[in-house]
């Protein structure tokens, strides 16, 4: 199969959300030296530097790929759908692309270099902190080995994921069994307070031993009505220990605030921010207005030297051609981000045009979408479509939100009146958050207050799956005493 650069830059910078982009762009300023940026765009800047490249072949896979208003471009999202079987040639070829480029001037600095050069290091991971504490340990040398073993295989939660046992060798180790449960012991007293547990139950009485107040009445909870606590029995609890249900909540109440996995606090945090793509407002004609958050894109425009270069018969042909290709590849690179914008705000726009109750009143109004009747609408491929929504984000009255949530399916009530499954678990959370906590609802309880709601007729199964999709736990253990 050919895959026409064209058409690879075409479908690469449609799904790159907008940090990527900007990242993109400043990648292809790097390595194009006919590209650069313009505070102002005008059409006798694109007439006079963008000279005509040669076209050497008019295949379908060379061809422009718009997506405009005023035709069915069949051929171009063709050629999209067919390059799904092709994605991991794609990325390999992608991968490969990037890695090199060409600079503008050998004594230019280099912007990634000093990208890279002002990151921030990589914080500490979870297995370097508590090696670098277990240096520290005064202990016996089988001791310590021991202790560097058992570190090894903590995971990144901070639990022991092996028993004791199946780390004894003595074929392979100068240690035995004894000095692993003395080196746990003391693996066990570094921080974070809880690394080192083998389950959640000593991974809690760990911390509240090292807890600075008084936990002797949780830690005796713990260790004796474990299996009763996890089955929320609280009143069978109350009468063995001889204390109210309410000392018991309060102890619950206390051991919440433990964290049940310790190591997650330590090492690289790999939470990025989220920008919006697109940022929905209502006007003042109870319409809304769709907007691309794209200012932050510079505009880009051929370098005119250069432009006039390659149009010089006096320049030698190799010079000539090199420029050629630069040029034709910086507008392939404009002409892309074009069809993103125009791509990815035509899409919005449909998308509000369905969902305009869900805009209007939340969550509980979001109604079943197909992203093949979007591109219907837009007069594009459904690929397209899916592209264009992955990994981009909208801002509107109702907070930041991926563009892929508003594709749902859903069902409808005895009324016509359609209902997306989203819909439906919004509205299955606010009955459980409204329900008597010393009574819960049942599934079969729940299922009738959906029906009643206008939510329309949901089997049962349906709402426990959607129920433990939610976390929310069944009846019995939602009981507050």
């Amino acid at each position: 199969m050919k895959l026409a650069p064209r058409m690879i830059q075409a479908m690469e910078v449609l799904q790159l959300p907008l940090l990527a982009l900007q990242e993109k762009i400043e990648a292809e300023l790097n390595s194009n030296p006919v590209l650069e940026t313009a505070e102002e765009r005008d059409e006798t800047d694109a007439d006079e530097s963008t000279p005509e490249p040669e076209q050497s072949d008019d295949s379908i896979d060379n061809r422009e790929l718009i997506v405009g208003d005023d035709a069915d471009r069949a051929d171009d999202f063709e050629r999209l759908e067919r390059l799904e079987e092709s994605e991991a040639g794609f990325t390999d070829y992608m991968e490969t692309a990037s890695s090199g480029g060409l600079r503008r001037n050998s004594g230019e600095s280099d912007k990634k270099l000093e990208a890279l050069q002002n990151t921030a290091a990589q914080e500490a991971s979870l297995n370097d902190s508590l090696n670098e504490q277990w240096r520290l340990i005064d202990a016996d040398e089988p001791v310590k080995e021991a202790g560097r073993l058992i570190i090894d295989y903590i995971d990144e939660k901070g639990y022991l994921t092996v028993r004791l046992e199946q780390l004894h060798n003595k074929d392979k180790h100068s240690f035995g069994i004894e000095h692993l449960y003395a080196a746990l012991e003391l693996v066990q007293k570094l921080e974070p307070a809880g690394v080192g547990a083998r389950d959640l139950k000593e991974c809690l009485l760990i911390q509240m031993r090292q807890f600075p107040d008084d936990m002797s009445f949780e830690i005796r909870l713990v260790e004796r009505h474990w299996d009763e606590l996890l089955e929320n029995k609280l009143p069978q609890i109350a009468r063995k220990m001889k204390c109210t249900v309410d000392e018991i909540n309060a102890a619950v109440s206390r051991m919440s605030k433990l964290d049940t996995s310790p190591g997650l606090g330590i090492g690289r945090d790999d939470n990025h921010p989220i920008t919006a793509d697109i940022i929905v407002e209502p006007r003042e004609d109870g319409g809304y207005s769709v907007q691309l958050t794209d200012t932050s894109v510079p505009n880009l425009r051929v370098n005119r030297f250069y432009a006039k270069m390659s149009r010089d018969r006096g320049i030698d042909q190799k010079t000539r051609e090199f420029l050629l290709q630069n040029i034709r590849s910086a507008q392939w690179f404009m002409e892309a981000i074009e069809q993103r914008k125009n791509t990815l705000l035509r899409v919005a726009e449909e998308i509000v045009e369905h969902q305009r109750e869900f805009f209007d009143k939340g969550q509980l109004y979001l109604k079943p979408l197909p992203m093949a009747a979007v591109a219907d609408r837009v007069g594009v491929h459904i690929a397209t479509v899916s592209r264009a929504v992955a990994g981009k984000y909208v801002q509107c009255p109702q907070g930041v939100m991926p563009l892929r949530s508003f594709f749902n399916g859903g069902m409808e009530n005895a009324e016509g009146e359609a209902h997306s499954w989203d819909a439906v678990k919004a509205k299955l959370q606010q009955i459980v958050d409204a329900e008597d906590k010393s009574n819960p609802l049942n599934d079969d309880e729940i299922k009738i207050k959906l029906s009643e709601s206008g939510m329309g007729d949901i089997a049962r199964r349906t709402v426990a799956k959607y129920r433990k999709i939610l976390n929310i736990p069944t009846a019995r253990f939602r009981k507050k005493y």
